[in-house]
């Protein structure tokens, strides 16, 4: 066992603890529990977003998948932040305008239909146990490395720890972790990178050039092509990252922890400044693994590679510097799945139970109680499945459920703020269209079937690993094809209602007047 490793974990949870202390005296009614009351400031949020997405698969995965296989390793960093520009410029205003606690909630000013917001809800719920996954496998693998405990029970650990920030804490909890977790993570990725430019005259050139002579695959880490083998892979995977963030509810339900649209418009801002400048060094600490570990020693610790940045700390600075380096993985993978949780909690509490089950007949005590028991549910389900994924990527699991994302809820967003001639029956029949898909081409794809080591041994059916460019257009095309063919049956919803709403942001009682 690592003590430092001992003490820089024990230090963050009894850290997050104490946050989560503080919170629940706050957290008492159900608005405090799923958008902190509204009182978020916009640079609070910003930090909070970027705490929330910046998580393990970037830290761990990104950083792993560049020392493996350089530029197209870069491309995760590359699809991950542009995926902003479409948030920015067309989901968080109108979201916040229009929602209050869920993304459901947005979409029911147009369409008040109970089985859209049913399906909606099973959506979030599968793209949060989806993600979690991703955090849970990259928590497991650090515990194990630096404090000697089985996979299993470093699993629960976290699945534990999550569950009872979120239950007692809520949103407020979650936004502060975030908030710190950012702060944290900024000043360890910072200061790694410079102990690796260090060794390079603190010049970026150089290391390239050392990375060309240095490692086992030469001047190529630094061309494209490395990763796969057919151009139109790479297309998939940038669709479903560049689009997957603006369909992700754990990033939309952000924007209605602000007061007002300005707050929201900030929050995006920052949030952009930050992810840009952290994935821009993740260039040099993916290309500093791969001289200071090297690619052999990566490989020998698993096919996922998650552990590419501890690995680096301890090379350069010793068995404390990779504690700390850790600890701030352990903190950012705690800080994600605590806002991976709320998001799917919320779904069930209020999109199913309070919404659907009750007719919104209950009261904030009893959603209170739906939502810590959701939590519950939706932790012990994610922790199963990390269990059973502990071989993967984290890098890959994030970037399919930005496929799913993109797939099934992008579509209900984009058209349903931006076109009048949509229909709840297209809603309902491309976001169903766009998940089956999705989740059907994945599981025929190389990365689930393969006569070698896939998950299915047996020949692929589907030739690419990401499904994006075939479920994406597909769900958009089913949106579209479907709401032309109902337009005479089935109801477009209040459109004008919805565009005063979200773009001008009116209140209810404004409409009256």
């Amino acid at each position: 066992m690592n003590i430092s490793g001992f003490f820089f974990f024990a230090a963050i949870i009894v850290g997050t603890l104490a946050i989560t202390y503080s919170a629940s005296k706050r957290t008492t009614s159900t608005n405090e529990f799923y958008a902190a009351g509204n009182r978020l400031s916009g640079l609070q949020n910003g930090f909070a977003i970027a705490g929330d997405f910046v998580s393990a698969a970037s830290f761990l995965g990104i950083t792993g998948m560049i020392a493996l296989h350089g530029f197209d390793g870069f491309f995760y960093a590359i699809g991950f932040f542009c995926s902003y520009m479409i948030v920015m410029l067309l989901i968080a205003e109108p979201m916040h305008n229009v929602g209050r606690y869920t993304l459901a909630d947005s979409i029911a000013v147009r369409f008040p239909s109970t089985r859209l917001r049913g399906l909606i809800a099973c959506n979030t719920i599968i793209l949060t146990v989806i993600y979690m996954m991703a955090q849970l496998v990259g928590a497991g693998a650090l515990i194990f490395l630096l404090l000697d405990i089985p996979y299993i029970a470093s699993i629960i650990l976290i699945g534990g720890l999550m569950t009872i920030f979120v239950a007692v804490g809520g949103m407020v909890a979650t936004s502060w972790m975030q908030i710190v977790k950012c702060v944290l993570l900024l000043f360890g990725t910072v200061m790694l990178s410079l102990m690796v430019l260090s060794r390079f005259d603190w010049n970026l050139l150089t290391l390239f050039e050392h990375v060309s002579h240095r490692t086992s695959t030469g001047l190529r880490l630094l061309e494209s092509g490395q990763m796969f083998n057919q151009p139109w892979d790479t297309f998939s995977l940038h669709l479903a990252l560049v689009l997957g963030t603006s369909g992700l509810p754990h990033i939309i339900t952000r924007f209605y922890t602000v007061s007002d649209a300005k707050a929201a418009r900030v929050s995006v801002i920052t949030a952009v400044y930050i992810i840009g400048f952290f994935y821009l060094m993740t260039v040099s600490l993916g290309l500093g693994a791969s001289l200071f570990v090297g690619q052999a020693q990566l490989l020998s610790t698993g096919d996922n590679v998650n552990l590419a940045a501890p690995l680096l700390a301890l090379a350069l600075g010793g068995q404390f510097w990779m504690a700390f380096i850790s600890a701030v993985a352990f903190a950012t993978i705690l800080a994600v799945v605590t806002g991976l949780v709320l998001s799917g909690s919320s779904a069930f509490a209020h999109d199913m139970y309070f919404n659907m089950i009750k007719k919104g007949n209950a009261s904030d005590r009893q959603q209170m109680y739906a939502a810590k028991l959701s939590a519950i549910g939706v932790g012990i389900v994610s922790t199963l499945f990390a269990v059973a994924a502990h071989n993967v990527n984290a890098a890959f699991v994030v970037s399919f459920a930005f496929t799913i994302a993109a797939s099934s809820l992008l579509p209900i967003i984009l058209f349903g703020f931006y076109w009048s001639k949509f229909t709840e029956k297209g809603a309902i029949a491309g976001s169903m269209s766009g998940l089956l898909s999705s989740l059907l081409l994945a599981l025929i794809s190389p990365t689930f079937m393969n006569e070698a080591h896939g998950i299915i041994r047996a020949t692929p059916l589907f030739p690419l690993h990401y499904p994006g460019i075939v479920s994406i257009p597909f769900g958009f095309l089913v949106s579209w094809i479907i709401s032309l063919c109902t337009q005479q049956t089935s109801s477009s919803g209040d459109f004008t209602r919805l565009q005063i709403k979200a773009h001008l942001g009116l209140r209810e009682e404004d409409f009256y007047t």
